[in-house]
């Protein structure tokens, strides 16, 4: 999962991008609004941690024009006051959730999670392809019960895959999904991690398939 980070306290941010990539996490930070705004004009992300109070433009100005644009990307508002007016504003200019400063690295993770999981089709704790099972709450793959040990671009490729099962994802969207900003983003690299998770999926009843031109998707090898 590839998340944003737009915090101006930069003791702070670097704690929370820290947190984030220890936890499997591709994370973008940025200092201010504007940047911010920039950046969710190009790229995408599974959420957008956003502070409420930011030099310049307010999180909940930045939020409400992303809003009006028809631009639905999932927030998780960072307040510093945990007041119902905090709260209300949070959800009146359209976040899906918020969390209070100080808090816990654990509650961050969790509300992550809940916020990706509320996103899926199906709203359920696990997702399943064939003998391939994904745990939302661990965010960890097992076959036949089995835990499926990957490194993390390759966890990152198979997430992405798996929350997008059944659909096509283009090699652009996969390369997205598993650099940063500060990567230097390499297409030739998805090549080499798609023929790694196939070795990874060899035996099992879930198949990643190429369609040539259009990009990768996975199902049952019996779809």
């Amino acid at each position: 999962m590839k998340l944003l980070l737009v915090e101006d306290n930069a003791e702070l941010a670097h704690w929370i991008v820290n947190l984030l990539r220890a936890e499997n996490f591709v994370v973008d930070s940025v200092p201010d609004a504007e940047h911010a705004d920039a950046i969710l004009g190009n790229q995408s992300y599974d959420v957008v941690l956003l502070d409420m109070r930011l030099p310049s433009m307010s999180g909940k100005d930045l939020l409400s024009r992303l809003r009006r644009r028809g631009d639905n990307v999932p927030i998780l508002m960072l307040t510093a006051h945990g007041s119902i007016d905090d709260k209300v504003d949070c959800f009146s200019a359209g976040a899906d959730d918020y969390v209070v400063k100080p808090f816990d690295a654990r509650e961050l993770v969790a509300r992550i999670k809940a916020i990706v999981r509320r996103q899926s089709s199906e709203k359920a704790v696990s997702l399943v392809c064939g003998d391939l099972h994904y745990q939302f709450n661990t965010r960890e793959f097992s076959q036949k019960d089995a835990p499926l040990p990957l490194r993390r671009r390759e966890h990152a490729i198979l997430e992405t895959l798996m929350l997008r099962r059944g659909k096509t994802v283009s090699k652009a969207t996969l390369v997205e999904c598993i650099f940063s900003l500060d990567d230097e983003p390499s297409v030739d690299a998805i090549d080499i991690y798609i023929h790694r998770l196939r070795k990874h999926l060899s035996t099992s009843t879930a198949q990643i398939m190429t369609l040539r031109g259009l990009g990768y998707i996975l199902r049952t090898r019996d779809a």
